[in-house]
């Protein structure tokens, strides 16, 4: 790629580059997982590599509202640039699971503003925003757990989950699991609201890997920490 003379020409290049990369096959298998572009991630993660970081660029390509051109502006940020409003916005505007989760995991993590955006998001009323909060939460349980209300969030995913939309569920469960798999004081009580809840309980495991109902990823994740 030749180094274009201002931020508008690199734009329009990485645009063009980006809209070569299409590949039906990608686009018919990412659009099976809820997401809207056809661009096979390797490629994308290799186009970034080249780009490297530049925060200019990945705010112009987030700003084009294309699923792609947002993941690689995820991939060529500074994390550390964003402010607090801005990434509230960007995840409100991050509708497909791709998008969002590379966001969540790639930028917002990585914030200075952080553990405020996980407190705002986790009692949103959009499920898809507050999803984001229990994944953020979820990173506490397993990172930094002091100061969380661990029996308190049991409580909420006991009386709230089986009836939660399938994303803001998902992230619950992981939660779930995350308690009962680190904290033993919480294991009981966690492997028994996964067994009466049945959240994920017929979920398709391809063999080899371990299911995302609660009880069996708890044990499973024990029995390997425990070395058995």
């Amino acid at each position: 790629m030749a180094v274009p003379t201002s931020i508008d020409a690199m734009l329009a290049e990485v645009m063009a580059e980006l809209a070569g990369l299409e590949d039906p096959k990608a686009r018919a298998v990412n659009e099976r997982h809820g997401d809207d572009h056809g661009v096979n991630l390797g490629k994308l993660r290799a186009l970034a590599k080249r780009l490297k970081t530049q925060q200019e660029l990945a705010v112009r390509l987030w700003g084009t509202g294309d699923s792609a051109a947002r993941l690689l502006a995820l991939l060529v940020c500074r994390p550390k640039a964003f402010g607090r409003d801005e990434l509230d916005g960007m995840l409100r505007e991050a509708r497909t699971p791709k998008v969002h989760d590379w966001l969540v995991n790639y930028v917002v993590k990585k914030s200075p503003h952080c553990e405020e955006l996980r407190q705002a998001w986790f009692a949103d009323p959009d499920p898809v925003v507050a999803s984001a909060g229990w994944a953020l939460t979820t990173e506490r349980v397993a990172k930094k757990p002091e100061g969380l209300d661990l029996g308190g969030l049991l409580d909420i995913v006991e009386a709230r989950m089986k009836d939660a939309p399938d994303r803001l569920q998902w992230a619950m469960n992981h939660c779930l699991a995350q308690i009962g798999i680190e904290h033993p004081a919480h294991r009981a009580r966690a492997l028994d609201i996964g067994e009466r809840l049945e959240v994920l309980k017929d979920y398709p495991t391809p063999p080899g890997c371990t299911s995302p109902f609660a009880p069996e990823w708890i044990n499973e994740m024990v029995r390997r920490k425990d070395g058995r």
